[in-house]
């Protein structure tokens, strides 16, 4: 699974990683709020891609009487989304500052009427709950039976405290697999797994039924490829080729103003590679599509790997 991550996994590289063999691709997480008020940016982000099935849309809030809201809204898009996903790990301060996100894992009750409230609403075929392993301590066993009581058809297991945030050494696959042997239904690890030995690793650690991969996607969605198939290998062609398919398909999606938004998506393309920073400096200043264009090709076209 492609994880779901903000300002990154919109519909342009969710098509990517679905080339690349993505089973499941998941949308940036969207406030119950923006959708309750059918806010228009937040509509762009409903979109999906013809590739994308199955499809899973994930929605964060608190509030009952909006999450009903939001949940009646998206039943009028039923028909291109498969699978409604709730965030519960979310670390950022305004998310879960506010109620929502990592913070309704030291309300694990409320947690579990929310997911009940939105199964008894929905109309999309499926329900899944990401989550981390607790707030501010590990509470995996608790968190794991207060889910058997949920309407939820998997969970995705994020293998961090909400205040570990996103620290390499408090990744945790033990509590992934204490979950697992808890769990009634299907459980997708997630955190740190960057390369198809990594992700091997995991799946017999925790004994996870599948995985969820963010950071590492962004650098390199051919991982999904690497895990399913085996070798690809990492050629400076497959980057400039898969940066440049990826940068038409945002301006095609975005129009100009996507220019600016993929720079940050070719700061994780060129990681790597000689001249990379240089590169980065050059496309922060560029807004015009055709420059932009001319320059991934250009630096793509003659770049190495650092030794």
């Amino acid at each position: 699974m492609l994880a779901p991550l903000a300002g990154y996994s919109d519909l342009p590289l969710r098509e990517v990683a679905k080339k690349f063999g993505a089973d499941i691709t998941v949308s940036e997480m969207i406030s119950v709020h923006a959708l309750a008020f059918k806010n228009k940016k937040t509509l762009k982000m409903v979109e999906k891609s013809p590739l994308e099935t199955p499809f899973a849309l994930q929605i964060a809030g608190n509030d009952f009487g909006i999450i009903r809201q939001a949940v009646e809204f998206l039943n009028t898009q039923k028909d291109n989304i498969t699978i409604l996903d709730f965030n519960c790990g979310c670390p950022a301060p305004k998310v879960s500052s506010h109620g929502s996100g990592s913070s309704l894992l030291k309300d694990l009750n409320k947690l579990v009427e929310i997911l009940k409230l939105i199964r008894e609403v929905s109309e999309i075929p499926y329900l899944s709950v990401k989550v981390r392993l607790g707030f501010d301590q590990k509470i995996p066993l608790e968190i794991a039976k207060a889910l058997n009581d949920a309407p939820v058809d998997y969970v995705v297991v994020h293998g961090r405290t909400r205040a570990d945030g996103y620290k390499k050494e408090r990744i945790d696959y033990d509590s992934i697999a204490l979950m697992k042997c808890n769990l009634k239904v299907p459980l997708i690890a997630n955190g740190e797994i960057n390369s198809a030995k990594k992700s091997q690793e995991v799946l017999e650690l925790t004994g996870a039924d599948g995985v969820m991969i963010g950071r590492a996607a962004v650098e390199k969605p051919w991982i999904f490829a690497q895990i399913k198939e085996g070798f690809i290998e990492e050629s400076v062609e497959l980057r400039g080729r898969v940066t440049l398919e990826h940068f038409e398909r945002t301006i095609d999606f975005r129009g100009d103003y996507g220019a600016i938004m993929f720079r940050k998506n070719l700061h994780a393309y060129s990681k790597g590679l000689k001249g990379a920073s240089e590169f980065r400096s050059k496309v922060n200043v560029i807004s015009e599509p055709m420059l932009m264009r001319e320059a991934i090709v250009e630096f793509f076209n003659g770049a190495e790997f650092e030794s």
